[in-house]
């Protein structure tokens, strides 16, 4: 009894799959059958066709990205096949120092051109728009012909069954659409996977993309290091410095007049000197951390943990000594600015760091017990924490939900040294 139920609800299910498949399938078709009706219907005039032809080219246009979105979307539900979409991503639209926005391709006056433009350059130039057109050309022959088997079959049944002298084809039709419902529709996944994934030269010029805007992320964030050092070192330890001489300079000119106020200038100036040197040591510390060039990520990050004003636990499981320098020094940071992040926005008390490494890469959470509610507003840190990550092919997926907690992954793949 059990097979034979589970057979009816496979039937039933795969007739109303078959059927969704049909109807997004002869959507271009049906808009081209239009046309050549209203082609028909204007017969009078011989230039009447181009109008309907016009209006049908600009439907299957427009019904081309839609149409692959929906056959993917199905697929993914019904198989769990995800198929990439691999369409480009617009750039931001910024406005330079001239007044003019620019949107990846040509400067425009007004940011609404900007935008107006990029769609339709990004469109045209993207080779997944080609694609598209390729497979609503390809789904109405392919996937539909295949899908509408049970539907003709139920109709033939319907017509048959009602004309007595055609119970012949009645029957006939019934059977096909019983025992085809089930996979009619399943020829949606291969057809597809073949046709709707990404190319390799797609897959290619987006990581080119990709790398390109890595490139321009690491140039923007390595001048603004150099301009954080540079402030740094000209309001701290560079004025101490210049005090530190003016000092000396007094003090030798009252070596002999004055002794007294010239030993106290020396005070001063050893006392200058010592601060001085703990900004530099700071400083230094700030751009690569000694602990971390002498030890490694798992002793730093212990260091860490130990000088954050949250209490943080810290747990390593089959970490290796060393990784690579500019690895080590992307998570260190990275863990550092959320610690910070935890304590100056989310209000933490506790934190708790987990650093594991396995055949794919190194794996962090970072994870505090503040409200939550982090999210990645352009410019700020998660974005640049992002960024950096993605240089070495890593990911971050960040969970905080209003209220907390707030649980951070980040995944770089590597080899220990």
């Amino acid at each position: 009894m059990k097979p034979l139920v589970s057979w009816v609800t496979s039937a039933c299910v795969g007739f109303a799959r078959a059927c969704v498949v049909v109807a997004v399938a002869v959507l271009v078709p049906a808009v081209w059958a239009a046309a050549v009706g209203l082609w028909i219907w204007w017969g009078g005039n011989p230039w009447s066709w181009i109008g309907p032809f016009v209006w049908a080219s600009i439907g299957t246009v427009a019904l081309s990205r839609p149409v692959c979105r929906m056959v993917r979307s199905l697929v993914a539900k019904w198989t769990g096949t995800v198929i990439p979409a691999g369409y480009r991503e617009a750039t931001p639209v910024t406005q330079m120092s001239t007044g003019y926005w620019w949107n990846g391709f040509s400067y425009t006056r007004t940011s609404k051109d900007a935008r107006r433009e990029q769609r339709m350059r990004l469109w045209w130039s993207d080779p997944a728009t080609w694609r598209d057109l390729r497979f609503t050309a390809i789904v109405p022959i392919t996937i539909g012909v295949i899908a509408a088997i049970p539907p003709a079959g139920a109709v033939a049944a319907v017509l048959g069954l009602v004309q007595s002298e055609s119970a012949q084809v009645g029957v006939a039709g019934l059977v096909v659409a019983i025992a085809s419902a089930p996979y009619a529709w399943r020829s949606a996944e291969p057809v597809a996977v073949r046709f709707l994934r990404p190319s390799s030269a797609m897959a290619l010029a987006e990581r080119v993309d990709e790398l390109t805007a890595q490139r321009a992320d690491t140039t923007i964030a390595q001048a603004a290091e150099i301009r954080r050092i540079e402030r740094d070192l000209h309001d701290g330890a560079q004025a101490r410095l210049v005090m530190l001489g003016l000092s000396l300079a007094t003090a030798e000119k009252l070596m002999e007049t004055d002794p007294d106020q010239a030993k106290a200038l020396m005070r001063e100036a050893r006392v200058g000197a010592a601060t001085s040197l703990t900004e530099l040591r700071e400083l230094v510390h700030g751009i690569n951390p000694p602990v971390l060039n002498d030890r490694g990520l798992v002793d730093a990050v212990r260091t860490l943990a130990m000088d954050s004003p949250l209490e943080t636990s810290v747990s390593v499981a089959d970490v290796q000594p060393r990784l690579e320098p500019p690895i080590e020094s992307a998570l260190y940071f990275g863990i550092a600015e959320l610690l910070t992040n935890a304590v100056k926005h989310a209000h933490a008390t506790r934190g708790r760091i987990a650093i594991a490494q396995d055949d794919t890469g190194i794996v962090v959470e970072v994870e505090d017990n503040g409200r939550g509610g982090a999210d990645e507003r352009a410019g700020g840190g998660l974005v640049g924490l992002r960024r950096r990550i993605a240089v070495f092919d890593g990911t971050l997926e960040i969970t905080s939900p209003a209220g907390g907690p707030t649980h951070v992954r980040m995944m770089v793949p590597c080899a220990s040294l």
